[in-house]
C-alpha cells in the first residue's frame, strides 16, 4: 500500500460491482460512478425500462461493460435469480451496493400494514437477501466490499416517516453486525447515511405530504452547506468504500449530509 497512488488507490479495474434501484436516482448516479473507476456494472431494479436505458448511457458513456437484470430485492428467488445471472455474465462480484429503497410518509396510526411491509422488505430484507446470495459468489483470495444505504433517519428519528426510520436504523446496526461476521473473509461491510438528496424519491415525499414542491425543497437545503445532495454526492461517498481508499474500514457509517444531522 506505501507505493499506491491516488490514482490506483480510487480505480477498480478488473471488478465486479452490483448496484441495486440502480435505475435511476442515487443508485444510477453510484453505478455511473464505480463504472468510471473501471469497474464492470450489473444494475438492479424493478423499472425495466428505466433500468435498460442508465445501463446502456453508462455503458456507452463510461465504455464499461454493463448489465441490466430486473429484479424485486424483497423476492428471494428474485435476488437469487439477478445475482446468478450477473454472475453467469462477469463470474464474479467484488462490490454490492444495497440501494434499493421506498418511503411512506406516515406514522405508526396511519401506516398500513402493507405499506409497513413495503417499506421494510425493499430496504432492510433486500440487504439480507442481496448480501446472503452475493458474498458467496465474492472471490476468496480477495473478499469484497458491501456498501449499504441507511439515511440520516438511521440515526435519529424523523417525522412521518416510521417504516423508513425503522428500516435505515436496521441497515445501520445490520451492518455492523456483517462486518463482524465476515471481516474474517476479508469482506468489508459499511453504510453511507445520506441526508435529502435531489432524487425522484425525495420528490415522492413532497406528493405524498401534499407539500409545495419548491418549498418542500427549500426548506430540505436549510442545512449549514445550503443545498440538498446531489446522486454524485452519495456515490462519492460509495466509491471510498468500494476502493482500496478504506481497506481498513468496516462496519463505519459515514454520514453525507451537508451538516444536516449536526
Amino acid at each position: 500500500m506505501g507505493q499506491a497512488t491516488i490514482e490506483t488507490l480510487l480505480r477498480l479495474h478488473g471488478e465486479v460491482a452490483l448496484v441495486t434501484g440502480a435505475a435511476s436516482g442515487i443508485g444510477r448516479g453510484v453505478a455511473h460512478r464505480l463504472a468510471q473507476a473501471g469497474a464492470s456494472v450489473a444494475l438492479l431494479d424493478i423499472d425495466t425500462a428505466g433500468g435498460e436505458r442508465a445501463a446502456r448511457e453508462i455503458g456507452q458513456s463510461t465504455g464499461a461493460p454493463t448489465l441490466f437484470v430486473s429484479c424485486d430485492v424483497s423476492s428471494a428467488q428474485g435476488c437469487e435469480r439477478a445475482v446468478r445471472q450477473a454472475v453467469e455474465r462477469f463470474g464474479y462480484i467484488d462490490v454490492l451496493v444495497n440501494n434499493a429503497g421506498v418511503i411512506r410518509r406516515k406514522n405508526v396510526v396511519d401506516l398500513l400494514e402493507a405499506e409497513w411491509d413495503l417499506v421494510v422488505d425493499v430496504s432492510l430484507k433486500g440487504a439480507y437477501l442481496m448480501s446472503k446470495h452475493v458474498i458467496p459468489c465474492m472471490r476468496p483470495d480477495r473478499g469484497g466490499s458491501i456498501v449499504n444505504m441507511g439515511s440520516g433517519w438511521g440515526l435519529k428519528g424523523g417525522p412521518d416517516a416510521a417504516a423508513y426510520c425503522a428500516a435505515k436504523g436496521g441497515i445501520v446496526n445490520l451492518t455492523r453486525a456483517m462486518a463482524i461476521d465476515h471481516g474474517p473473509a476479508g469482506i468489508r461491510v459499511n453504510c453511507v447515511c445520506p441526508g435529502d438528496t435531489d432524487t425522484p424519491l425525495l420528490r415522492s415525499e413532497a406528493v405524498q405530504l401534499g407539500a409545495d414542491m419548491d418549498e418542500f425543497l427549500r426548506e430540505a437545503a436549510a442545512r449549514p452547506i445550503g443545498r440538498v445532495g446531489t446522486p454524485d454526492d452519495i456515490a462519492n461517498a460509495v466509491l471510498f468504500f468500494a476502493s482500496p481508499m478504506s481497506t481498513w474500514v468496516t462496519g463505519a457509517t459515514l454520514v453525507v449530509d451537508g451538516g444536516g444531522l449536526a
